[in-house]
């Protein structure tokens, strides 16, 4: 799925990445690039084929250049917004410096499709199952992935839970004007689908199992 900051990230880091860094007081440990991670799981970063992503911020798609060689899946509303990004958060969010190498971009759409009761697509040619399940919002394009693993379905939602907060007490107009309205919709589905694993777009912790979305 999302790569987060890549290794030009930490060593050379642009204006955008360096006042991220600032804002959200994040770690500058290269070590936490998801290309060092893959490799101290025992994987060179060219046996990485396919990379799902929920959307181009900076800190989902900047390690892309760390694998060069891999399919870039995205829904197709997400990369016409980085071209023509109209929304504060796409023209603050988005970081040039991540594409510059030329991403294989695999671009989907809208067919018709369900998972469960979720619009989505499913991407061809991947098993397990993957899906993108678009929930547009914190940008124009945003999607959550959903992957059918052997313990069964994950479902990563990312910036529209960015974090692992009791949703149910934040204002209405903060959560809608920055990631969107699918809150009390994810909320009533993990209610009803508890064995989906849902995770939220900043969390170390399981979403559902430790919230209780109360």
């Amino acid at each position: 799925m999302d790569t987060g900051l890549g290794l030009h990230d930490y060593a050379g880091p642009s204006r955008k990445v360096r006042s991220f860094m600032n804002v959200m007081r994040a770690v500058q440990d290269p070590d936490l690039a998801a290309v060092r991670q893959v490799a101290r799981l025992g994987y060179k970063s060219e046996e990485v084929c396919d990379i799902v992503l929920t959307h181009l911020h900076l800190d989902h798609a900047g390690g892309l250049p760390d694998f060069p060689g891999a399919q870039v899946h995205l829904y197709r509303r997400e990369y016409e917004a980085l071209q023509h990004p109209r929304r504060l958060l796409e023209i603050a969010g988005y970081d040039r410096a991540g594409f510059v190498h030329g991403p294989q971009w695999r671009l989907h759409e809208m067919q018709g499709e369900k998972w469960y009761d979720f619009d989505a697509v499913r991407l061809p040619g991947i098993e397990p199952e993957v899906w993108l399940v678009p929930l547009p919002g914190h940008t124009s394009g945003h999607c959550g992935v959903a992957i059918h693993s052997r313990s069964g379905w994950l479902f990563f939602c990312g910036d529209a839970v960015p974090v692992n907060l009791n949703l149910g007490f934040w204002p209405v107009l903060l959560y809608r004007s920055t990631i969107g309205s699918h809150v009390p919709r994810l909320k009533a589905f993990a209610r009803s689908h508890p064995e989906v694993r849902m995770l939220a777009g900043h969390m170390w912790l399981d979403w559902f199992e430790k919230e209780k979305l109360a």
